[in-house]
């Protein structure tokens, strides 16, 4: 006879086995999400005021708050962070204009304050004494480093020297604005208007002013003394190098400790053995219907990688392609516009159809009429791609202006280029997604037994992919920069980085529990565990974004540390890239291709996350790197490396299923494979890291303004670093073609193929040579 209160304590004792897991994930999640919002909510109070005035000692008006409001819409309108940067966020050919601004303004108030003559250049601040350039330097920093804002007047009120130094800018601006530079690859006549170019010119001071007044009660500006610049006394505060030494301590001990509890916990039986070969599936219609979805990706690849190509051109012939006048017809914001969002497109677009085919097959049904329901978001997710495209090339090129460009063309925000209404399309194509996905999945909810397991989780891991998009419509363009780059950041580092890696996490640890390489309660128990450590880190990891950005200095304490810890959950990547291996030859290479583009996302979650990432979190690091070329150094690798790979992993693991052998052309996987990460590794070698370090050193020596200047974009170095990439995009353009014209072999052949009706079971033996 059993004692009951045995029973009792063993079901107890499963029971929290089972759902500790559960429970410390929405522990994590509530307590970091908090943490984000908090820190969300004093950014909006102490972000930088716009005063209603900005006025000289005279009371002579020198620009308005709606001066600068119209100047931020003006910009956005016209690509925006795609000419040149704000406070380091944007591209990286044209000047970052708050440091641009900030020096020559700081030149004119010298030349002021020396010989009453604001034409002062860089050529006359070099030519004096150490002894007259320290204290002219000390004069300039007495200028600019007050904060004169009276909250109660909301008034600014500029030094004299300081309002004839800028109206000396003004001027500069008003040539620059209308006639460009070829060198930056600015257009000619990018404004037209003097009143636009006024208050862009207003927007950018703006910028400059906060980022050289002081916090009121702190030792630096609103923007941290960012940029670099000994002239205005801009200099990294000392406690910017105390949490760069903390987060490195945090990250070897989070490191050792992860270590130590993975390589003493191991389960030696996770993976198991597959002695069986998988059978070919017969797609059912709302499948074949989703190998659609592949093909048109590959295609936005193809054009995506056109698209870099004449982006990365652009910086060595700055106004055409090879002699043709380019930029009259595709200027340099709109071909880097269309670079970036075709990336989301097509990565977002083979993750939702692998929701879409894996979802009627973990559920065993076909739902009626899903065939129909894919087909519609498939037609609705090319019109949204190509109106967004469409409406971003008009804004650039002034055929949308002001709102309109904002609801129509393109918001201005890098990587949220794509018009309001767009967006809101795209996010309503994610609901109705969620719908099919939900259809598909019922079956599976409906007979797993707890809310907990690997069928609920996959489902609100989708949930998610709407859910955090959708946190891009917080704000508009007439929002402070301070706030709207918070919530810009919620979507590129939560949706992107966070929340989709973790869907795709979940649809991968599922299909191998499923295929029979992890025992489910193994694949389970890792999800968590693998999520866990991305939220735990990786939202309030967010503000590692937001040093700059006008925020209180807190954020770069919180958003130092939480980032080195980023770097944990990337090394559990490098364990299981043992795991993944062990898998491929079990498989016997039935899955090997599939298998090895998630091992190279394996790497490259290491590589490009991890240790490009790190390089530029810590705040002391990433004080002198921001807004320069080495911030493409983390975002090609994790980019393609990492989402791309992984983009592609999920495709090859879908059409592995359903197409037969004869079309599965091994040589086009293995020059693909070898050549998208060669090439990519060739591009990071011999361009990008050459090129993003000697613009850290000018940044470094002699300031952020230097390192984005003419002198140095034009050098002989920068221009052959960018001629060096080339060797490595042919080789990466060859494995793009070849994994093209695979895809639409593969998806063509599917088409060819009889249809499976009912389930989504296996229904015909492998055949050799079939």
């Amino acid at each position: 006879m059993t004692n009951p209160s045995i029973e009792i304590a063993a079901a107890a004792r499963s029971r929290l086995k089972n759902f500790g897991l559960p429970v410390w994930l929405v522990l994590i999640c509530v307590v970091t999400f908090s943490v984000l919002l908090g820190a969300g909510a004093a950014i909006s109070k102490f972000a930088p005021p716009h005063p209603a005035m900005v006025e000289s000692p005279q009371h002579e008006v020198v620009f308005t708050a709606a001066d600068v409001e119209n100047g931020q819409v003006t910009y956005l309108g016209r690509g925006g962070q795609h000419v040149g940067s704000i406070w380091g966020h944007g591209s990286y050919l044209a000047p970052d204009w708050t440091a641009d601004v900030l020096h020559r303004w700081g030149l004119a108030t010298a030349g002021v304050l020396y010989a009453n003559d604001p034409s002062f250049s860089q050529a006359d601040l070099e030519a004096l004494s150490p002894t007259e350039r320290a204290v002219l330097q000390a004069q300039v920093s007495e200028q600019f480093k007050p904060n004169r804002y009276d909250a109660e007047a909301d008034t600014l009120v500029l030094t004299n020297a300081q309002v004839q130094g800028l109206k000396q800018v003004y001027g500069d601006y008003q040539d620059l604005l209308a006639h460009g530079s070829v060198i930056h690859s600015i257009p000619d006549g990018w404004f037209k208007s003097k009143q636009d170019i006024h208050d862009v010119t207003s927007f950018f001071a703006w910028t400059a002013w906060a980022a050289s007044a002081n916090r009121p009660n702190a030792p630096f500006s609103y923007t941290a003394n960012w940029p670099h610049d000994d002239l205005i006394g801009n200099q990294a505060p000392g406690q910017f190098l105390v949490w760069s030494i903390v987060s490195v301590m945090v990250l070897i001990f989070a490191i050792a400790a992860f270590l130590f509890l993975y390589l003493t916990q191991e389960d030696a039986e996770d993976v198991q053995t597959v002695n069986e070969r998988p059978a070919i599936r017969l797609a059912t219609p709302s499948q074949k219907a989703t190998s659609l979805f592949f093909g048109v990706a590959m295609a936005l690849f193809g054009v995506q990688i056109a698209m870099g190509m004449v982006t990365a051109h652009y910086a060595v012939e700055g106004d055409g392609f090879y002699g043709i006048p380019l930029q009259q017809y595709l200027p340099y914001a709109a071909s880097r516009t269309w670079h970036l969002q075709l990336a989301v497109f097509w990565i977002a677009t083979c993750w939702l159809a692998a929701g879409l085919y894996f979802a009627p097959r973990f559920g065993k049904k076909e739902p009626k009429g899903q065939v129909w329901g894919n087909g519609a978001l498939l037609i609705a997710l090319t019109v949204v791609v190509v109106g967004s495209l469409v409406g971003a090339w008009a804004s650039v090129q002034g055929i949308l202006t002001g709102d309109n460009s904002f609801l129509f063309g393109h918001q201005g925000y890098e990587y949220v280029e794509l018009g309001r209404l767009w967006q809101v399309l795209l996010i309503g194509g994610m609901v109705f997604w969620l719908w099919l996905m939900f259809r598909a999945l019922r079956p599976a909810l409906k007979n797993e037994g707890s809310k907990t397991g690997l069928n609920h989780f996959f489902f609100y891991s989708a949930i998610t992919i709407p859910l955090f998009y959708a946190s891009g419509l917080m704000y508009t363009n007439h929002t402070p920069v301070s706030v709207a780059e918070y919530w810009r950041w919620w979507v590129v580092h939560l949706w992107v980085e966070g929340f989709f890696e973790v869907f795709a996490t979940v649809a991968i640890a599922y299909l191998c529990s499923e295929l029979g390489f992890l025992k489910k309660s193994s694949a389970l128990k890792a999800t968590y565990l693998t999520t866990i450590l991305y939220l735990g880190s990786g939202v309030i990891g967010t503000l590692h974004h937001l040093y700059f950005a006008g925020t209180p200095s807190f954020i770069a304490a919180m958003g130092a540390v939480a980032s080195a810890l980023e770097v944990v959950p990337l090394t559990l990547i490098g364990f299981e890239v043992v795991k993944t291996l062990r898998m491929s030859e079990q498989a016997e290479n039935f899955y090997r291709w599939p298998l090895r583009f998630f091992l190279a996302t394996c790497f490259w979650n290491l590589v490009g996350a991890g240790v490009f990432g790190f390089l530029i979190n810590p705040p002391i690091v990433l004080y002198y790197s921001q807004g320069l070329n080495t911030t493409p150094i983390h975002a090609h690798s994790a980019l393609f490396g990492v989402y791309g790979c992984l983009a592609i992993a999920l495709m090859l693991f879908a059409l592995r299923e359903i197409v037969p052998d004869r079309a599965w052309n091994e040589t086009l996987l293995r020059v693909s494979f070898w050549s998208l990460n060669g090439g990519l590794g060739m591009m990071m070698i011999f361009g990008l890291i050459p090129n993003g370090f000697y613009q850290l050193m000018q940044s470094v020596n002699h300031g952020t303004w230097y390192a984005r200047s003419a002198e140095v974009i034009g050098s002989p170095w920068m221009q052959w670093t960018v001629w060096l990439r080339i060797p490595g995009d042919i080789v990466f353009t060859i494995g793009a073609i070849g994994m093209v014209l695979f895809t639409v072999r593969t998806v063509y052949a599917v088409f060819q193929q009889p249809t499976q009706r009912q389930q989504p079971q296996p229904v015909t033996p492998v055949v050799e040579g079939r």
